[in-house]
């Protein structure tokens, strides 16, 4: 008797395919990507761990100060002081500057497409499933074409990052974009405004709160990933907790899992503060 699993569907032949021809034929593409994104990478990197420690320590306190208060400024020095005095501060300022490098190309790739999505329904309609597929899909799997194309180190950590954190922006742009007040625009259409100039002036302005919400969820996104990447090469605190994994060492795990949180809170807070002042930008 026949059954559905005697007409099997070769997808993954089909997916090694055209990763092979992709390999075969843009290769030009991924070294373009790959000097762009490590050049940026270690930049940064080498910005961070220039000044001494306690330096550093004391201009993310001063940050911390500035945007939200004195209570979390206080929390970020000492936390970050926790950080350099467990032996971790190289890689804290390695996995920082991986997630903002990965983040900034995830929001500079995604708000371009929000606004598309939010402005054409048709592409909104197409890239709706895209968006579900790629939150859905396990974020392990993302390191194997990373691999492939890119492979090992931090460039695949980045790339991998940059795929698994760009759909927030682009969702959570297109629903401040669609939920700016009709009236708002048409008063703005009225007075002869071009859509360009009622986009930047008016929707964005108006949006900014939800999008910043967006931008939140996608550095987070971007963090957790990172940790997974350092599977792959990318070093920072990921290959710490990896070492704590493979080696069962539940201290050196803590240490870098809390490193990792301390990051998470400190970059949380302060662009969540920014939403918070857009918002209260928008309601005045």
């Amino acid at each position: 008797m026949m059954t559905l699993t005697d007409f099997r569907i070769p997808i993954g032949d089909w997916v090694d395919t055209g990763v092979e021809w992709l390999t075969d034929n843009a290769e030009w593409l991924f070294s373009a990507i790959s000097d762009a994104l490590g050049g940026l990478i270690d930049l940064l990197e080498a910005a961070l761990l220039w000044p001494p420690p306690l330096v550093l320590v004391i201009l993310l306190a001063a940050v911390a100060l500035i945007v939200r208060n004195w209570r979390f400024g206080l929390f970020a020095g000492a936390s970050f002081a926790l950080v350099a005095m467990m032996g971790l501060w190289d890689d804290a300022m390695s996995t920082l500057a991986l997630v903002l490098v990965a983040s900034l190309a995830a929001v500079l790739i995604g708000l371009p497409l929000g606004i598309l999505a939010a402005r054409k329904d048709g592409f909104s309609a197409f890239v709706r499933p895209v968006l579900d597929f790629m939150q859905t899909m396990p974020s392990f799997v993302y390191l194997i074409p990373a691999i492939v194309f890119f492979g090992i180190g931090k460039v695949p950590g980045a790339v991998a990052t940059l795929v698994f954190s760009m759909p927030p922006v682009v969702r959570l742009t297109e629903l401040g974009l669609r939920q700016v007040d009709r009236e708002v625009v048409e008063a703005g259409e009225a007075f002869g405004a071009a859509p360009r100039k009622i986009l930047t002036s008016i929707q964005i302005p108006l949006a900014l709160p939800t999008i910043m919400a967006g931008v939140n969820q996608t550095i987070m996104l971007a963090l957790s990933m990172v940790v997974i990447a350092g599977i792959v090469g990318a070093g920072g605190l990921g290959a710490v907790v990896f070492r704590g994994v493979t080696r069962l060492n539940v201290g050196l795990g803590f240490e870098g899992g809390l490193s990792v949180v301390i990051l998470a809170i400190f970059l949380d807070r302060i662009t969540a503060a920014f939403g918070d002042r857009a918002s209260r930008r928008t309601s005045h």
